[in-house]
Order: structure tokens, then C-alpha cells, then sequence
């Protein structure tokens, strides 16, 4: 049933700046739609971050299958996790200025949350090494509302930490709420206000806004998970305010592949704080561990990448950069569950990037 709209031609909208060469283009609507078909993905959107620019972004397939609407490029996603990107920023640009400082415990600046037997600093809750959990069952899909980033602290203030800060890895999407209050106490403004004012305005992010499932928000993608017989249903519910700044974030793939274009270019950032992002953090003992400051760090073949999977109720995606090529890939998607798939096409579109097809004779075509 999915066939005919998955083979449909991409809808391709001009790119800001720059723009791949025709043939590598071709190729990479041609690998999204075989990947698609194979995985059973309604609908997807997708961008291409080259020198700091986006060079090339278009939708593939169903936004919405029951009414029969198309992905845009303006098609608003879930972020899920790629909040967490976004809320480190905000705190590195805090450090920049002086007004929070990575090794001070967080209570410095979030009143509300209680010592623990270890002090437990920003740095540690950057690299997902401060020993506050993760999700306990239900919490993933509450569908509850929560007015504020504090309030949304009550969900595991009061809960012992898993193990003394430093000496694991333990990701949580609650640790970098935390991140998000620190934010408040040290600027003096919501979350929310911040980031729109410090990360989204700067980056030309027009489209990024917080996941609210109140709010109209214009071109919304619906969501979907594929039973075990292989057939689509809607996703469950979920409010996603309890994890503003961990996963409850929401914008199209080109406000995403605009925020890693002002990242790496200088625009969001300095070259110190980026260079402490994409290294690697280690645990007290010097064990380095695959995690920055906002993203995931692996190396493949000789080729440094930045990454961050985003998963939940309606959506996977994917933020995927080799920066020592200033290549970024971004792809969001309304069914659930891929993340690690969706991570392996990125990486296969940054090879297309990086490595323009042949032609008839086995050359490369020029750029």
C-alpha cells in the first residue's frame, strides 16, 4: 500500500546558499526512497549541510496517511533527543559568558533540586555521567501536562542517584532537564525564551518551537509504529513537558540542518566550546566514554562524527555530522523505532556528498 507513495518523486525546494551538483542529488533521493521503502516509512524529511551551508533538503512521501497529506519542507517533527544538542548549546553559551561554570554543582544554579550524597556538576550532566536516571515505566508515555521545566524536576528530584556521579555512563533525557533549569537560574529567563532567543533566532530556526500538543502548530507530521505483522498504526499519546529540554522540542529538517550549519560555523558557539562538545568525556577512572557535550562520538574509517539519534511517540531521527569535512545530514521521520537505521543512511548520504557519483566511464563527475 505504502509503495506508490514511497516511489513518488521527491518534491525538491531550493536550498539557501548552495546546492549539490544534479547527479549527487539524484543519488541521494534515490538511496532515501530505496531505504524508505525498505524500512516501511511513511514519510520523511530531509536536509544536507555542506561548508556551512544547506545545499540541498526535500521531503519524501506521507506527513499524514488518513488525510492524505505530503511531507513540505516545512513539515514540523518531533525532535525528540536532537533537544538535547540544542539545550547543550545553551548551556556552553552560558559558560561563555561567565554565568555558569561547568565543574560547579548544579545546585548552584537550580535551587529546587536537593544535594545528594555527591556533588553533581554541569559537566558531568553534559556527558550523561551525573548519575540521575532515566525513565521508570509509564513516564516515557505520560501523557500528563507540566506548566514548566521546575515543575517537571519533581518527576526524579527527590530519587537517589543510580550510581556516584563520574563513574558511569548513564544516558537520561531527566539529566539534561536539569540542564534546561540550570539554564533558567542562570539567565534569568525560561527555558523556552532562551533558547528562541540565544539558539533559534541566531540559526534561523523560524519553524523550531517546543512539542506543545495543544498548540496549532502549522504542517504537523502525524506518527506512526508498525506492529509485529508489519502493519501501521498511530502512535500512542504522549505530552512531552515533562522533557522540555531533553525531548520536547519540535521543527523541520532544515531548521535542524540550519542549527548544525550556525554550530559549526561559529554563529552559535565558539571554537573552544564546539572543539569540548565534540570530545570525548571519560569517567573519573579515565575511561573515555562515546559521548561529548550533546552528542553521541564515534569514528568510522578514519572519519570523526558527531551524532544524535531522537526517539519517541510519532518519530526517529537524526542529526548526523562528520565535522572534519563540514558535512552535516539531517533526516526526520513519522515512524518510530529506526533510529539506528536512520543513522546508517545518513552516513551512506554523507558518503554521496563527500564522494559524488561516477559516471559512464568510472570517473568522478566534477562538483
Amino acid at each position: 500500500m505504502l509503495l506508490p507513495l514511497l516511489l513518488a518523486a521527491a518534491l525538491q525546494a531550493p536550498p539557501p546558499g548552495g546546492s549539490l551538483p544534479p547527479q549527487t542529488a539524484r543519488a541521494i533521493e534515490a538511496l532515501i526512497g530505496a531505504r524508505m521503502t525498505q524500512l516501511g516509512v511513511p514519510g520523511l524529511a530531509a536536509a544536507v549541510v555542506s561548508h556551512e551551508q544547506v545545499v540541498w533538503a526535500a521531503p519524501f512521501g506521507m506527513a499524514d496517511l488518513e488525510n492524505g497529506v505530503s511531507v513540505r519542507t516545512t513539515t514540523s517533527f518531533r525532535l525528540a533527543s536532537l533537544s538535547k544538542p540544542i539545550t547543550a548549546v545553551a548551556v556552553l553559551q552560558l559558560v561563555e559568558r561567565g554565568k555558569i561554570e561547568l565543574d560547579a554543582p548544579v545546585q548552584r544554579y537550580v535551587a529546587s533540586m536537593p544535594e545528594k550524597p555527591w556533588p553533581v556538576t554541569i559537566r558531568q550532566l553534559l556527558g550523561h555521567l551525573g548519575g540521575i536516571r532515566h525513565y521508570k515505566d509509564g513516564e516515557f508515555a505520560s501523557t500528563r501536562r507540566y506548566g514548566s521545566v521546575t515543575e517537571g524536576l519533581g518527576i526524579f528530584r527527590d530519587d537517589p542517584l543510580a550510581h556516584p556521579p563520574g563513574t558511569k555512563f548513564l544516558y537520561t533525557s531527566y539529566g539534561y532537564n536539569l540542564l534546561g533549569a540550570a539554564v533558567e537560574g542562570a539567565s534569568g529567563e525560561s527555558y523556552l525564551d532562551y533558547v528562541r532567543r540565544n539558539v533559534f533566532e541566531p540559526a534561523g530556526m523560524f519553524g523550531a518551537r517546543d512539542d506543545d500538543q495543544r498548540a496549532l502548530i502549522p504542517h504537523r507530521a502525524q506518527g506512526y509504529v508498525k506492529t509485529p505483522s508489519g502493519d501501521l498504526r498511530n502512535s500512542e499519546l504522549a505530552d512531552t513537558s515533562n522533557k522540555l529540554p531533553g525531548g520536547g522540542l519540535a521543527a523541520s529538517a532544515e531548521d535542524v540542518a540550519r542549527f548544525a550549519m550556525a554550530l559549526t560555523g561559529g554563529v552559535l558557539l565558539d571554537r573552544a566550546s564546539l572543539a569540548r562538545m565534540l570530545t570525548r568525556q571519560a569517567t573519573k577512572d579515565g575511561k573515555p566514554v562515546g559521548y561529548g557535550m550533546g552528542f553521541f562520538l564515534t569514528e568510522r574509517g578514519g572519519v570523526r562524527e558527531a551524532w544524535h539519534t531522537g526517539g519517541q511517540q510519532r518519530v526517529s531521527n537524526v542529526v548526523y555530522l562528520q565535522p572534519d569535512r563540514h558535512v552535516g545530514v539531517v533526516l526526520l521521520c513519522n515512524l518510530e523505532g529506526i533510529g539506528p537505521q536512520l543513522t546508517e543512511v545518513a552516513r551512506e548520504v554523507a558518503t554521496l556528498v563527500v564522494r559524488p557519483p561516477l559516471d559512464a566511464r568510472g570517473n568522478e563527475r566534477l562538483r
